[in-house]
């Protein structure tokens, strides 16, 4: 592909009518970014971050074949060196932590060619002629070529896709199918740096792949016509191109991450919350389902606005996309993904059993538990509250770790915790606390039990992603015991101390990096008596073991909603469970 002038993305936005930026001294590019965040908002990222045309630049330029499952493009890279000397620029490319599919190439340092190192499958080095002195900036010109691999098999089963690997460790992130391509990481991002220089470690194939320093984007992404583009940002128009295709143009403002998915057959329905317009977007067949998942997605932000300060982005997107791995949805700045196999299953509640070995025990079993039409009922309406709930987890996220950083790798647990809980609350918040309640032994207590029904460990929470044993226990441990930690919490502190401390949470770390005992010394501040006894709590919950005698004894009973003792279940069908345990578990490997 021809070199790119450097002002291409620029110059394309400024053929969009009526997207003229405003005289002022900030950079034209800045300004179209800009736009992607409230003007009021625009305020407090500054203050946390300084000027905001001092954070990075990306220009983006891809153009998708999904024919081919080919993507191809350019991206320049433009970094303002702050705190000291810049000795090489580091870019992480996730697809690549799990194989090779994106390859980068004719490598430009300031327009002059330069040498590309690959220390880590995902990790690429531009090392510089010289070190650049704060103050001082570089820039960073690329090509990349992408081979997108086909999406797991089963991915829009529930059943699939629990088994499914996820393309080894990406959850999907990464794939295609004949109407949707997740291109989650084919834009190379420039990873934080630690103290000492040394770029935060990439994905381990469990939980989140990264986050970012915030940045300004600008993106075009050519795709045939017939196929739309979903990303992060402020939509900027869309062009036809003389070959026939169309050229999306967006503008994305302070982002951690700039995710990039083109669809085909897809319908979508917009809302307004609060000055932010709300998309969801979904393949027709699964219309009736996405329009619910609009209500969810604009209540669960009303609420989290209502307790937690706005989203300081104009527009937030909910993308239906073929997750695998287990994964229920994905969340991206502005952006979140539900999985298909959601949108199917509350669709049809039987399909998820469908594949299933075993199916004569789990009739016999449906049978014992009060004949097949009532059971399958009460699935369909779990399958509802689990996708409210996953819609909800994921509009949490905006919050945690969108707005409020963290380390996704090295310390899942800081956002992971507080965006499950979050999703708690908002149950509590919209149905009452018998729901919420419902929902916390059905989405947290029941994942622990589970794990030790299995045979699985229970063990310290707050971990790296690579020190899990397997998908299950960092499951259990992270979505399931460790967010129990600020129930814990709240019920020692009382509502008002609690609500209060989160609100100051967001409001203190917005734009900026927190650590592990950051919230807890929010509670603190919010209930100083409790100071000592709330630090006591964050070690028992997340530094150590005691999941059995906070949680319970694992029960099967329990674990099918049927009392804390399991009471209300008769011996045969205990029986029946128990032989049929085993066997869902290992299709699920």
């Amino acid at each position: 592909m021809p070199f790119l002038p450097r002002r291409w993305p620029l110059l394309a936005l400024l053929l969009v009518p009526g997207l003229a930026p405003a005289a002022d001294s900030v950079p034209p590019e800045v300004q179209f970014s800009l736009q992607h965040l409230k003007s009021e908002e625009r305020a407090r990222a500054a203050q946390a971050l300084g000027p905001l045309e001092d954070l990075p630049r990306y220009q983006v330029q891809l153009e998708v074949d999904p024919k081919a499952r080919l993507v191809k493009g350019r991206l320049r890279v433009e970094l303002f060196v702050r705190n000291r000397a810049l000795a090489a620029v580091h870019l992480r490319v996730t697809p690549n932590a799990f194989a090779s599919p994106v390859g980068l190439s004719d490598v430009k340092v300031n327009g002059q060619p330069a040498k590309l190192e690959r220390p880590e499958d995902s990790l690429y080095r531009v090392p510089l002629e010289s070190p650049v002195a704060p103050g001082g900036s570089v820039v960073v010109e690329l090509a990349l070529e992408a081979h997108v691999p086909r999406a797991a098999p089963g991915s829009n089963s529930l059943l699939g896709a629990l088994g499914s690997s996820g393309g080894a460790g990406d959850y999907g992130a990464f794939s295609a199918m004949d109407d949707f391509m997740s291109l989650v990481g084919v834009v190379p991002l420039v990873p934080p740096l630690d103290a000492g220089g040394t770029p935060w470690a990439g994905p381990s194939g469990m939980g989140d792949l990264a986050l970012y320093e915030p940045s300004n984007v600008l993106a075009n992404v050519i795709v045939p016509t017939g196929w739309k583009v979903h990303t992060t940002g402020f939509p900027m128009g869309e062009i036809p191109q003389k070959d026939g295709r169309v050229r999306y143009s967006f503008a994305a403002g302070a982002v951690r991450d700039f995710p990039v998915f083109a669809s085909k057959g897809y319908e979508s329905v917009t809302a307004t919350v609060n000055g932010v317009t709300v998309e969801s977007h979904f393949s027709a067949r699964d219309a009736a389902v996405g329009k619910r998942v609009l209500k969810y997605a604009s209540d669960a932000l009303s609420e989290m606005e209502r307790r937690l300060g706005p989203l300081p982005f104009k527009y937030f997107r909910v993308v239906e996309a073929p997750l695998s791995g287990g994964a229920g949805g994905m969340e991206f700045p502005g952006l979140i993904t539900v999985g298909t196999s959601l949108y199917r299953g509350v669709s049809n509640p039987s399909s998820a059993l469908e594949g299933l070995q075993g199916m004569e025990q789990m009739q016999q079993l449906l049978q014992a538990m009060g004949g097949d039409a009532a059971p399958l009922a009460q699935l369909g309406q779990t399958l509802e509250r689990t996708l409210e709930f996953t819609v909800a987890h994921e509009v949490a996220h905006q919050y945690f770790a969108g707005l409020v950083g963290s380390d996704p790798i090295n310390a899942p647990v800081v956002d992971e915790s507080l965006a499950q809980y979050t999703a708690l609350l908002y149950m509590e918040w919209k149905h009452g606390r018998a729901v919420a309640e419902k929902m916390r032994q059905e989405a947290l207590v029941s994942a622990y039990h589970l794990l030790r029904l299995s045979g699985g460990k229970d063990g310290p929470a707050d971990r790296p992603t690579s020190g899990f044993e397997d998908p299950m226990q960092y499951g259990a441990l992270v979505y399931g015991k460790a967010p129990l930690l600020h129930h814990a919490s709240r019920k020692l502190v009382g509502d008002e101390a609690f609500f209060k401390a989160m609100r100051s949470y967001v409001d203190a770390y917005s734009f900026r990096w927190t650590c592990d005992n950051c919230f807890t010394r929010e509670l603190a501040k919010a209930s100083p008596a409790n100071a000592a006894a709330l630090e006591r709590l964050r070690v028992r919950w997340w530094k150590e073991a005691h999941g059995d005698e906070d949680l319970g004894k694992p029960n099967m009973g329990a674990l099918l909603g049927a009392g804390v003792d399991g009471q209300d279940l008769d011996p045969e069908t205990l029986r029946l469970m128990e032989e049929l345990l085993p066997g869902l578990l290992k299709q699920m490997e």
